[in-house]
């Protein structure tokens, strides 16, 4: 694999998550084609360790090790078919250049730190890579762990995007710290979570949308979760605002995250449950959104994307 010079690299240094995407350009009739070769995931957290401003160094050892080991799978590629993103988590660090100084060494390759409009544009490049070209106009709302993304586009073009800095894990340490779990406080998670949508809502709003998109882990997870519990409403795909209220009522049976028995469930995704849930049904009740449908690509595709259209 290292020898083949059609392959390209992206990682994805995100809040909950490292990611590293390996993949080849395929030319079709389409035009320019991503086929993936290789997808590793490292469960890092880094948000977790956030300790006043700064990230504690359990937290930057995680991720220093997670690097390591994703440099020794691109050993061999050329620097100019790598390129590692970093989103939220680092962006917000106050002692991110210690982080980056070890972390670029442990990869191989040099990192980038992209503010939140360049993130959506990347996440909207990936999400339409992977769809047949509409003229429709499409929301797609990507919630990563320490922000989220809104994207409002028509084709390939992203027209608005915003960045906003509350995510599932962020909102999850914030409001059920340990897991705890309460009606209060996911009334004050989303009212929270609400008050923050609204002060970007209008403008999407009077553009409007025929498709809405989620592009992140947290919309995969809830996705997963609504299907395998039967949650939707019956011959209902994807997410629904109908499914997204009645999974809020089983976490009101419980006290504590840990103690939920649901299907299709990840464990390394039950800690980040409360705050992505709460997020979701908060962009569901802003932008009035009754479906979406989960995509599979996004950051990781777009930055793929970006590299070969410069081969």
């Amino acid at each position: 694999m290292k020898d083949d010079a059609s392959l390209f690299a992206a990682i994805d240094l995100g809040s909950n998550a490292f990611r590293l995407m390996i993949g080849q350009s395929v030319r079709s009739r389409k035009g320019l084609l991503i086929q993936e070769v290789k997808t590793l995931r490292e469960p890092v957290r880094l948000a977790e360790g956030f300790d006043g401003g700064a990230l504690d160094a359990l937290a930057l050892d995680r991720g220093w090790q997670a690097l390591a080991r994703f440099g020794k799978k691109l050993r061999g590629f050329e620097a100019g078919r790598v390129r590692a993103v970093a989103t939220s988590a680092v962006r917000e660090a106050d002692n991110a250049q210690l982080f980056l100084a070890s972390a670029e060494r442990h990869l191989g390759f040099p990192i980038d730190v992209i503010c939140g409009h360049e993130e959506a544009r990347l996440v909207y490049a990936g999400v339409t890579h992977a769809l047949p070209s509409a003229v429709d106009m499409r929301l797609v709302v990507d919630i990563g762990g320490g922000s989220t993304e809104l994207i409002l586009g028509q084709g390939a073009q992203p027209l608005l995007t915003e960045s906003i800095a509350i995510g599932s894990g962020t909102l999850s340490t914030r409001f059920f710290r340990g897991g705890d779990l309460s009606a209060a406080a996911l009334q004050e998670a989303e009212r929270f979570a609400i008050l923050q949508f609204e002060k970007v809502a209008r403008r999407y709003r009077a553009q409007g949308w025929q498709q809405t998109i989620g592009s992140s882990g947290t919309a995969r997870m809830l996705a997963k979760v609504l299907k395998a519990n039967r949650l939707n409403d019956y011959g209902q795909d994807g997410i629904t605002y109908g499914g997204l209220l009645r999974l809020s009522l089983l976490l009101l049976k419980v006290n504590n995250v840990q103690q939920l028995k649901l299907a299709g469930l990840q464990p390394h995704r039950q800690s980040i449950l409360p705050g992505g849930l709460v997020l979701m049904l908060a962009a569901f009740k802003v932008f009035g959104i009754a479906q979406m449908l989960p995509s599979e690509p996004g950051l990781r595709l777009g930055v793929l994307h970006g590299l070969m259209s410069q081969h």
